[in-house]
């Protein structure tokens, strides 16, 4: 019970303050607990901060997975999670911002980016299908184009996670659609990627 209370009040912490301006006195008196109690919980201010982005990577997988999760089209599955994605980070701004412009140490955010691939290629492999050495990279870009995304509106909080959504389907489901009926681009001068 004590752990997420100080999970969440790390995020709070971190996000108004930035990790190097953030003591541990500062999140113990944020989540109501003695610094010695959150140094029996995690070892260091850096275990503590990758747990918060542990933390808030899997409410992430855990709202993109539930998203669509029924939906037998693969369109409106990409939709759902699309637009689950942007609420996420809508819902959670202060510590998307932390997330990406923090000098994050350790290596939550790369396993939680790692996940996040990994379950964009496993939509690909049920949704388009096709060999996995050409899904993978695929995955990477996609997710990449989100994470633009996402970074982009948070100089534009005037928009709605609702119209990124439909901003990032405008960008990848052209491509992808064309890539299920077996649409290929190359320039003229090669006949194979």
């Amino acid at each position: 019970m004590r752990e997420p209370q100080m999970l969440d009040a790390a995020l709070r912490v971190f996000a108004d303050r930035g990790y190097t301006g953030a003591t541990m006195d500062d999140i113990a008196g944020a989540a109501g607990v003695t610094k010695p109690l959150v140094y029996s919980y995690f070892a260091s201010k850096e275990d503590l901060f990758e747990r918060c982005v542990e933390h808030a990577g899997d409410s992430l997988m855990e709202a993109m997975e539930s998203a669509g999760a029924d939906e037998e089209d693969p369109e409106r599955m990409m939709w759902e999670r699309a637009l689950a994605y942007f609420r996420f980070v809508g819902d959670h701004s202060a510590e998307w911002r932390l997330m990406i412009t923090e000098p994050i140490p350790g290596e939550g955010l790369a396993r939680t980016r790692i996940r996040v691939v990994e379950q964009m290629q496993r939509f690909l492999e049920e949704g388009i299908g096709g060999k996995a050495s050409e899904l993978e990279p695929l995955a990477h870009a996609l997710v990449g184009v989100g994470e633009a995304l996402a970074n982009w509106w948070m100089d534009h909080p005037h928009e709605t996670a609702e119209a990124m959504a439909v901003r990032e389907m405008n960008f990848v489901w052209a491509g992808l659609r064309a890539l299920d009926a077996g649409e290929r681009w190359l320039p003229p001068e090669f006949t194979s990627p």
